[in-house]
């Protein structure tokens, strides 16, 4: 788990009037907040930075670069090549998230593909990676429901 300094009631702030209006400059920002430009822009520096903020290109669908198919794949690695194994994998782009975890598995990747024939042709590179003996993969069929943080911003803000 990564440490990172939490996110205050202005920060919270800033970032459900992005949410609000994601184009809205740090001027138009400082001015529906009531404060400095140069506090705004320096929050929003500190929170990128400090990790808060992730990368731009985390907002775009992989559907829109054609890869509308979700797949979860469970991967389990050999403890002698584990940081081998997951920097060989990190190195797939179809890759999007992938998490050490507990149970029968030691990875969960999220994965994109074009199509069934790409997926199996992902979880088959992914067996060919040094380290990695097994795969389980499950179809993701709807997103139920997207990745969402604005409750948890708002929550903050009480």
């Amino acid at each position: 788990m990564t440490s990172m300094a939490l996110i205050d009631d202005l920060d919270s702030r800033i970032l459900l009037a992005l949410d609000d209006d994601p184009d809205a400059t740090v001027l138009a920002l400082a001015n529906t907040l009531g404060v400095a430009r140069n506090t705004v822009h320096a929050r929003l520096k500190r929170m990128t930075a400090g990790g808060a903020l992730g990368p731009f290109s985390r907002r775009v669908a992989p559907a829109a670069l054609g890869y509308p198919l979700v797949a979860f794949v469970w991967i389990a690695i050999s403890q002698a090549n584990d940081s081998t194994a997951m920097a060989e994998l990190a190195e797939i782009p179809e890759i999007v998230e992938m998490h050490a975890t507990t149970g029968d598995a030691d990875l969960l990747a999220k994965v994109v593909a074009r199509d069934p024939q790409h997926l199996h042709s992902l979880t088959s590179r992914m067996l060919r990676v040094e380290g990695v003996m097994r795969t389980n993969t499950a179809l993701s069929l709807v997103e139920a429901m997207p990745h969402r943080v604005r409750g948890l911003l708002e929550a903050a803000r009480r």
